[in-house]
């Protein structure tokens, strides 16, 4: 199975999602991490050229730890908008994935960029099955099932189903770790240990589906796009 996680930013993905996909990396499936926004506003001293190659580096060497693919869109932080640009760029990336499952910020999060790449995320994967729009790769019919990944710190978010990552959780500690531009600027700005705050969400949800550590989601419940099987690990 090809599996497309898409995040707004360059940890997300691992912030909220990093066990589910080492989980279907280690079940043999192909696994590509797409950041919208190359986080180039995450920092307090790093200038953000300079700040948007070494995010580009970090999210790199954390797909590499599962042996990931990592792409992205390149759009500046807070500059992720619903229009044409930006829905043909994620247009080609998911044609590019050709996924048979697709995971997307939940429109419930806390920040614009989040929400927006979710919407872009879900408009285009309906335009990347359009034949007569073209874009560099070629056109991708399937119309795939659609997972909202956790809001951060879980609020306003009710998982439907759970992926038990309790064996892969050092792993998770890694690939998020693996920001270390994050770590310092997420202890400054928001007074928070960066790994530990993920990690405690995940025994959260753990505790709620009776593992040790958990990552919860919800399907994007439209005509089309409901599946009759679990594509979740």
């Amino acid at each position: 199975m090809r599996v497309l996680a898409i995040g707004a930013h360059p940890d997300d993905l691992e912030i909220l999602s990093g066990g589910t996909l080492a989980r279907f990396r280690q079940e043999g499936h192909h696994v590509v991490m797409c950041h919208v926004a190359n986080g180039n506003l995450g920092h307090t001293e790093i200038p953000r050229p300079e700040l948007r190659e070494i995010r580009r580096e970090e999210a790199k060497r954390a797909a590499a730890l599962i042996g990931a693919e990592s792409v992205t869109l390149d759009l500046d932080d807070m500059e992720i908008f619903l229009e044409r640009d930006s829905r043909m760029k994620m247009t080609n990336v998911i044609r590019q994935a050709a996924p048979d499952v697709l995971i997307v910020p939940s429109l419930n999060d806390y920040l614009a960029d989040h929400i927006a790449s979710a919407q872009v995320s879900i408009d285009a994967s309906f335009v990347a099955t359009l034949p007569q729009l073209v874009t560099e790769a070629a056109v991708h019919f399937k119309l795939t099932p659609i997972y909202f990944a956790d809001t951060v710190a879980g609020i306003r978010f009710e998982p439907e189903e759970y992926v038990d990552i309790s064996a892969v959780q050092d792993i998770k500690r890694q690939m998020i770790a693996c920001h270390e531009s994050q770590a310092r600027w997420l202890k400054e700005h928001d007074n928070i240990d960066y790994v530990e705050f993920a990690m405690k969400q995940s025994a959260f949800r753990g505790v709620q589906c009776g593992v040790e550590y958990a990552e919860g989601y919800r399907l994007h419940r439209v005509w089309g796009r409901i599946p009759t099987r679990r594509y979740l690990p």
